[in-house]
């Protein structure tokens, strides 16, 4: 609020350059839609932790819901010229499609995040008779054990050179919706390694 309010300000003055002023309605853009997502992010959050169960269950292919993600975010990878690696086990999945979708639009955007141009993803996708398993491997930066310990609490960011880039809810956000779902988010990472992120789901019977 405190950047909309001073890039606001300063359009105000009559004698900036149209260079000047479109570059500060760019940020007064660019802030709105931070501020967006961080109420957006807030509310769903809020919502979830008062929940105790999922509801509008329903069965989808797993596999494809994670393709679509992987379109939703191509312009992000592409531009960084990212390789994806994908072994996608096709696996028909009860529960709720919308909350889901959030999983891996959260997981995979930031493995696209902080992984550097012409680097690697890999999603794996695996089912047993007991459990479903999406491992998502990034060649990125990777995390200290300092970082590993409190990337779940809310709004705590480890890279504070890229806090304009998010709120520090995702990963919180992703753990409520796997606990809700009866599963489990595990993440192992070496800095300058990258990041491993393994998201487990108990099978209904």
């Amino acid at each position: 609020m405190a950047a909309i309010e001073g890039y606001a300000t300063l359009m105000q003055d009559h004698d900036l350059s149209p260079k000047e002023r479109q570059e500060y309605s760019r940020l007064i853009i660019e802030s709105t839609r931070q501020l967006s997502s961080l109420s957006s992010n807030i509310l769903k959050l809020s919502k979830l932790e008062n929940q105790e169960y999922i509801v509008d269950k329903s069965q989808f292919g797993l596999d494809e819901q994670i393709r679509q993600a992987l379109l939703l975010l191509e312009a992000q990878w592409n531009d960084k010229n990212i390789n994806l690696d994908l072994d996608l086990e096709p696996v028909v999945f009860y529960g709720n499609e919308d909350l889901l979708m959030q999983v891996w639009l959260n997981l995979l955007g930031n493995a696209i995040k902080f992984t550097d141009r012409g680097g690697g993803i890999a999603v794996h996708l695996s089912t047993t008779g007991h459990a479903v398993t999406v491992t998502i491997t990034d060649s990125g930066i990777g995390m200290t054990e300092e970082v590993m310990k409190h990337i779940f609490v809310k709004f705590y960011q480890g890279d504070k050179s890229r806090s304009a880039e998010g709120n520090g809810l995702g990963l919180p956000l992703v753990r409520r919706i796997v606990e809700l779902c009866g599963g489990e988010v595990s993440v192992e990472s070496k800095v300058g390694e990258g990041s491993v992120f393994v998201v487990t789901f108990p099978v209904e019977e």
